[in-house]
């Protein structure tokens, strides 16, 4: 069942009922400040850091769902209601949302009136713009009236909701005109304030929650609306919110427009004046007058669209499949940008409080958006370097503002150090800039320990290599990629208190799956070495890949697929010898894509375990079978109900890691089947099963033995996106960066066809057309660059060309 459908000409996914399964969501905002924004005008706005710059306030978990957004009511006669349905819920006679990248359109019509709102983040601005045009499509006079509503946050959104004590007390507010400045807090901070304003004069407003909504009522029928009047409230304390009343005359066919805009203001903290809370509105008043007319919005808004085009432009595919070209030229690239933005800090499903940037998280990232804008992957891997520690270790998490670790959280995820050098490899094979490896980067943001980045990367890579367990393979610390094995948590005798031991005391455990990502990394690491002429050093790497490839044959295979740990006993976990979660899909995925047993033939043998274990009409489970009762030697992962989130859930995330091993093994049919599986394209149709949003990807969805078996949760943050965005366009479409070129090795399904790809590189717009007479699966028989036959598949790099043309012939 579908809720909308695909405008790919315009870019759009177009949500024609309100009442969609979840919330379905956009993200505006490509710098510092954000917005989230759902199909029915729920969301919440931030500047920089969605913990600590909080602006506008929404409640997680409430009756009911999606609760606070941004709001325009209407109040015709005795009928109100919202342009995006919410909070009123007032039937419609028509509605859609329009999400497309970096804004949305909204359009409501009830009783001849008819309201269209864009909302969108300019660029290189912090505010965000709602206009609003309201339509009389009768032979009648209308007499409207039109409220704004947002309600404020006081900035740290973790002490919003849980302070009463303090914050009830703290809020204020100042009104100007048609501008509502919220000053919370500045008489302290002196630096920073909100405003939201309206480009026209208005005939009332209120600033207090209680006064607009009244004392018993939720946002759905505030006592202003329903009473047609402001109160024209002052906040003191309390809630403030921010409220404009405008009465619209509409004749027979008039339209008229207005634009809202709401802010944030930051000043020069060295700036110094006599009165704290008397606020500096010349910045604001700067900010108000870019935004007055339409025409500064159609030109706020055609900026914005020209530049998502131009950034698309940097890889797109034309092929005979749709649904291939719709994700790789538009949606899964632009959720390739949230992710980098966001992390996992900010969604429906993370409250922005929790979690800030994390250092696994945001490394894969860079792997779906480097080829976007490698300046920014750039300054991102120095953050992200930053947070280490000098023995290799990193903080598991930072936050986006303050570029600290997160002390709470801590450190000891064995994988996170080798997830640095992935990053660090992306970004260097994809702009050819090596300088970044002599970049002077501190350990724990102490820059009296500054070192060259190539620094970090050795002690990333020597981490693994002086934390190996009984059977030489890496230990796993607190957990490696899946968060929830927790293998060195465990009571040794029956009685004794639960303990947890760090990854060099007591009993430690060890992780297949970082044994396979040393083998992938450490060769990249190693390439590096060559490229920064240290031949010692990369022979050294290559020897320790070695030993770790060999150690993972002997101690890490099980007859028919890789086991995935020993747990703090040494006892295997993920082998055919456990009663519970035999095979798990993480050490298959990512094993035979570094290449471990493709020539001993183990690698088609794990293949083959996971589509007869793992494999679902909706995706790969991460293990089977699922746990049904709870293991306090694994930790977190048996806690899950079976069917969902690490207990057999099925893990968008990795099942990519399957398809590029497929490619690795030359199996285009079964790496497409994999893709499509968890491709939103593809579920578009199952949209009352899958329930989240049909034009990104999410991070789980419910395994077989779960009671609802195909339900998507934890939608756009997630790995999958750049993971997914990496498989199809360099694996089976098959543009990989080298560090030395593009290489061209295609891996598709039968039947795919010719295709052609435009792929900017380094400055050099390369248009590559591929054939496939023979229509093979994997194969580059011939490649000829500007008309001239070249050796292999590479294509050598020339930074002098601007335009490359390349013919690719499979065979």
């Amino acid at each position: 069942m579908k809720f909308g459908h695909f405008d790919d000409d315009a870019r759009e996914y177009v949500i024609t009922t309100p009442k969609t399964p979840l919330p379905w969501i956009n993200y505006l905002g490509n710098q510092e400040f954000f917005s989230l924004i759902s199909n029915t005008c729920g969301g919440y706005s931030f500047c920089k850091d969605a913990k600590l710059l909080r602006i506008t306030r929404y409640r997680y978990n409430n009756i009911p769902y999606d609760n606070n957004g941004k709001y325009f009511y209407i109040k015709d006669g005795n009928t109100i209601w919202n342009p995006g349905w919410q909070p009123t819920k007032t039937a419609l006679d028509e509605y859609e949302c329009r999400h497309g990248l970096g804004y949305s359109k909204f359009k409501g019509v009830k009783n001849g009136v008819e309201a269209n709102v864009l909302t969108f983040v300019p660029m290189n601005d912090r505010c965000e713009i709602s206009r609003i045009k309201v339509k009389n499509t009768t032979s009648l006079t209308k007499e409207l009236k039109l409220f704004s509503y947002v309600e404020w946050c006081l900035w740290n959104a973790d002490d919003d909701e849980r302070n009463f004590q303090r914050n009830l007390s703290t809020g204020e507010v100042e009104v100007i005109g048609s501008s509502i400045f919220h000053k919370t807090e500045y008489r302290e901070r002196r630096n920073h304030f909100a405003v939201y304003s309206v480009n026209t004069e208005v005939d009332g407003f209120d600033t207090s929650r209680e006064s607009f909504l009244g004392p018993y009522n939720g946002n759905d029928t505030p006592d202003v609306v329903t009473e047609g009047k402001c109160t024209n409230s002052v906040a003191s304390g309390w809630s403030p919110v921010a409220v404009h009343q405008l009465n619209v005359t509409l004749e027979p066919g008039e339209e008229k427009s207005f634009v809202f805009v709401l802010g944030y203001i930051e000043n020069d903290e060295n700036d110094k004046w006599e009165a704290p809370n008397v606020i500096k509105k010349d910045l604001a008043w700067e900010m108000l007058d870019r935004y007055k007319t339409d025409e500064q919005v159609d030109k706020a808004f055609a900026v914005l669209c020209d530049y998502w085009t131009n950034l698309l432009s940097k890889y797109h595919v034309k092929s005979s499949n749709d649904k291939v070209d719709r994700m790789v030229n538009i949606w899964n690239q632009y959720q390739c940008m949230v992710t980098f933005n966001m992390s996992r800090s900010a969604s429906y499903y993370e409250s922005g409080i929790g979690r800030g940037m994390g250092f696994r998280d945001s490394c894969q990232d860079l792997l779906g958006f480097v080829h976007l804008i490698p300046d920014r992957a750039r300054a991102r891997i120095i953050d992200i370097a930053s947070t280490q520690f000098e023995d290799g270790s990193a903080y598991h998490q930072y936050q986006p503002l303050t570029k600290k670790g997160n002390a709470d959280i801590g450190s000891g995820f064995n994988d996170d150090p080798l997830w640095l050098i992935a990053g660090t490899s992306a970004y260097i094979r994809e702009t050819g800039d090596d300088s970044i490896l002599d970049e002077m980067v501190p350990f724990d943001n102490d820059e009296s320990k500054a070192t060259p980045l190539m620094n970090h990367l050795k002690r990333s890579f020597d981490y693994i290599v002086n934390h190996k367990g009984p059977h030489k393979l890496p230990l796993i610390g607190r957990a490696d990629w899946n968060d929830c094995l927790n293998l060195n948590c465990f009571s040794a005798h029956p009685g004794e208190s639960f303990q947890t031991f760090g990854p060099s005391e007591g009993p430690v455990a060890e992780s297949v799956f970082i044994a396979g990502m040393f083998v992938k990394y450490g060769e990249e690491y190693a390439q590096l070495c060559d490229l920064k002429g240290d031949a010692k050093e990369a022979e050294y790497a290559r020897a320790q890949v070695q030993e770790m490839y060999d150690a993972v044959l002997k101690d890490g295979w099980d007859g028919e697929w890789f086991i995935r740990a020993y747990d703090a006993y040494s006892h295997k976990v993920g082998s055919k010898e456990c009663e519970e979660g035999q095979i798990f899909i993480e050490p298959q995925g990512f094993c035979v894509l570094a290449g471990i047993g493709v020539k001993e033939g183990l690698a088609q043998k794990a293949m083959e375990s996971v589509k007869e274990k793992l494999d679902t009409k909706y995706g790969i489970m991460i293990l089977q079978p699922a746990y049904t009762k709870y293991h306090l030697e694994l930790g977190e992962v048996s806690s899950y109900p079976p069917g969902y989130k690490e207990n057999a859930g099925i893990f968008c995330h990795n099942n990519p890691w399957v398809s590029i091993a497929e490619t690795v093994l030359g199996d285009g049919d079964r790496a497409f089947e994999i893709y499509k599986k968890t491709c939103p394209a593809y579920i578009e149709d199952i949209s009352e099963i899958h329930c989240t949003e049909p034009y990104v990807y999410s991070q789980m969805v419910a395994g077989k033995d779960a009671k609802f078996f195909g339900q998507g949760k934890n939608s756009w943050l997630t790995g999958t996106a750049a993971w997914t965005f990496t498989d199809i366009s360099q694996y089976i479409l098959g543009v990989y960066p080298t560090l030395n070129g593009l290489q061209i090795n295609p891996c598709v399904p039968d039947g795919f066809g010719d295709f052609d790809l435009d792929r900017t590189y380094r400055g050099v717009n390369y248009h590559i057309h591929v054939s496939n007479p023979s229509n093979v699966q994997k194969g580059v028989s011939s490649m000829t660059v500007d008309g001239k036959a070249v050796e292999g598949n590479v294509i050598p790099f020339d930074s002098s060309a601007k335009d490359v043309t390349v013919n690719v012939v499979m065979g």
